[in-house]
């Protein structure tokens, strides 16, 4: 039974950082891409950053510079580093799994095979 769960969220003031951790079980890790999504009230799910296999990432343009995502093998976890936070980061951020063809750090959101539920980031202050 393949697993993600997210967590790591919290209440952080403008400037601060959060680190979130996806934890995953019931899958082959280092055959997987891993991406963090986020979905703000009222708004559609969107594509933050992703990783592939290889270790390969690739980040939405409003966070190029603030956020590093990285995969830890031996725990079989991915983690979001959200630095200089803002307050439109505010959303609920999910992490999703899809199976690793090209090496390529590609997450589209209708493709991936497997969903952690949501942490809930809030930067305010």
């Amino acid at each position: 039974d393949v697993q993600l769960q997210a967590s790591g969220g919290g209440l952080v003031q403008p400037g601060g950082s959060l680190r979130l951790a996806c934890a995953t079980s019931g899958l082959a890790f280092d055959a997987y891409t891993i991406g963090w999504f986020r979905q703000a009230p009222g708004k559609e799910r969107v594509g933050v950053s992703c990783i592939s296999s290889p270790g390969r990432t690739n980040h939405r343009d409003s966070v190029k510079g603030r956020f590093t995502i990285s995969r830890d093998k031996r725990r079989n976890t991915v983690y979001l580093q959200m630095n200089s936070l803002k307050p439109e980061d505010t959303a609920v951020y999910y992490c999703a799994a899809v199976f690793d063809y090209s090496g390529s750090p590609d997450c589209p959101p209708n493709n991936m095979g497997y969903w952690g539920k949501g942490t809930l980031v809030t930067v305010s202050s």
